[in-house]
């Protein structure tokens, strides 16, 4: 294992690697971002709960705030509550479905782009077909047992421990391809690399980043598999789409109906994920694969991150139903198909262009030519920004929480009879009360995190191009001015 006293210019000389500085706040960033989101996410379970509302009282009151009332609040189940082995189990049994699925459906196999030691990696492309099975044996289910199938009840009985669990899984994984790129040999028939911002020297930082490219591994009966990619888009984004339906038939059972607006959310992102699966190619040419190490950054980001915050608006609609109506439902489809059609029509010139530059679809598009041999679009969708895929991205994410309005509740005992109260079929109802509007802090933090990350992400890109363009990427600038927002920014 490499010294943490060592620098990130020797580390990166010895392993052939151009001398490049920390991100995400070096190593105090990542054991930030590491440890410290597993405990926001609990936070936000416990905060916006099912118990007494969203937020739990006692947070709308802080000068008053008593530590066992709010425990009492948000059901607090003791540190022991927060891992199970039998959660382990199943979440286990989840990646090997998965695994089966990768090896035993169809798949098309095609090799990815061009590495720096000039070979190309093949990859088995399925997540489509393996997603759809998946749904189909739960809408099977769901059409056999309603709202009580017990995938859908599983998700919600143990909604933190699964947290907890893929978590402790990411850390497991991102130590397990650390130790292992220790065997990296230059010149490998395997066509192992060390990512360039990964071999710092600071086994911290290193950890976090990822240290290898594209690790692979090869299981009994299942083959080779490129963990990133398979990580990448299967079990977190399908994991996500699940949690979504979990919570539908959780307000099923909590009301006896299930409203427009969680059914849009949730229809509206499983779209979105299999239109990510069906456009799995475009994947291969992403920063994620070119040019990021698997470390705890892209994995816990894959299996908990991207699932559990992309679905807290379903899991706060399972218990303060909002109706959208048509006008709302137009309005919100308004948004999406305007933020959809960007971010898809973007991605897919560029995903032709860089296959096939002579494709009529692309071959009128104008181009500057860097002295490294690679074109840059400036025209087209992308003479409009540098990185127009990524402002569609974040304008297809408002319809995901804006269904939540101005979201916060307050849960009372059965027979209180408020005014305006939603009754639960045990009888508790539902209000807005006081806490009208602070539920936006759950509900809409997903579109203030993915602008932040969205903008960190296309700093971390220029900075990559302008080291590997130089001048001609300055030249590029000029002609494509803005980032993201055209007109803004």
């Amino acid at each position: 294992m490499a010294s943490t006293s060592e620098t990130p210019t020797k580390t990166q000389a010895r392993s052939g690697q151009k001398p490049r500085g920390y991100e995400f706040g070096g190593p105090l960033g990542a054991v930030g971002v590491s440890f410290g989101l597993p405990i926001l996410l609990c936070i936000f379970y416990f905060g916006c709960n099912d118990i007494t509302g969203c937020p739990a009282p006692s947070l709308l009151s802080l000068g008053t705030l008593k530590l066992e009332n709010l425990k009492r609040e948000v059901g607090w189940p003791g540190l022991d509550a927060f891992f199970t082995w039998e959660v382990t189990a199943w979440m286990l049994g989840y990646l090997l479905f998965n695994l089966v699925l990768y090896r035993v459906l169809p798949a098309t196999e095609v090799e990815g782009t061009v590495l720096a030691n000039g070979g190309r990696l093949k990859y088995r492309l399925n997540a489509f077909s393996s997603s759809m099975f998946t749904l189909a044996i739960c809408a099977a289910g769901t059409a056999a047992q309603g709202a009580e199938f017990p995938v859908w009840t599983f998700i919600t009985d143990h909604y933190v421990q699964i947290i907890v669990t893929n978590t402790l899984l990411s850390y497991a994984l991102a130590t397990f391809v650390y130790v292992r790129s220790f065997g990296i040999k230059p010149g490998n028939k395997d066509l192992r690399l060390l990512a360039q911002g990964g071999v710092t020297g600071n086994a911290m930082y290193d950890w976090f980043i990822g240290r290898e490219l594209n690790p692979r591994v090869t299981l009994p009966l299942i083959g080779e598999i490129d963990l990133k990619q398979f990580a990448e888009i299967r079990p977190g984004l399908l994991g996500w789409t699940l949690l979504n339906f979990a919570f539908v038939a959780k307000q099923y059972r909590s009301f006896g109906y299930v409203t427009d607006g969680i059914l849009f959310i949730s229809i509206i992102q499983a779209l979105y994920v299999l239109d990510c699966h069906y456009m799995e190619p475009a994947l291969l040419t992403t920063m994620d694969i070119t040019t990021d190490g698997w470390g705890c950054m892209l994995i816990f980001g894959d299996l908990v991150w991207v699932p559990f915050v992309h679905s807290t608006p379903t899991r706060y609609l399972a218990t303060h139903p909002i109706s959208l109506g048509w006008a709302g439902m137009v309005l919100v489809g308004a948004v999406l198909l305007i933020g959809f059609t960007i971010f898809r029509l973007s991605n897919s010139q560029k995903n032709a262009f860089r296959t096939n530059p002579n494709d009529p679809a692309v071959a009128h598009l104008k181009y500057i030519e860097t002295k490294s041999g690679s074109r840059l679009l400036v025209s087209g969708w992308w003479g409009v920004s540098r990185h127009i895929n990524y402002f569609g991205d974040w304008l297809q994410g408002f319809p995901y929480v804006l269904p939540t309005g101005l979201a916060g509740y307050a849960i009372l005992a059965a027979g209180t009879n408020a005014e305006g109260a939603i009754k639960m079929v045990d009888g508790r109802e539902v209000v807005q009360g006081g806490a009208k509007g602070w539920g936006m802090l759950f509900t809409y933090f997903y579109v203030v995190y993915f602008a932040v990350l969205l903008v960190h992400r296309a700093m971390r890109d220029d900075e990559k191009c302008a080291r590997k363009y130089g001048e001609d990427w300055e030249k590029y600038k000029k002609l494509v001015p803005y980032r993201i927002v055209p007109g803004l920014y």
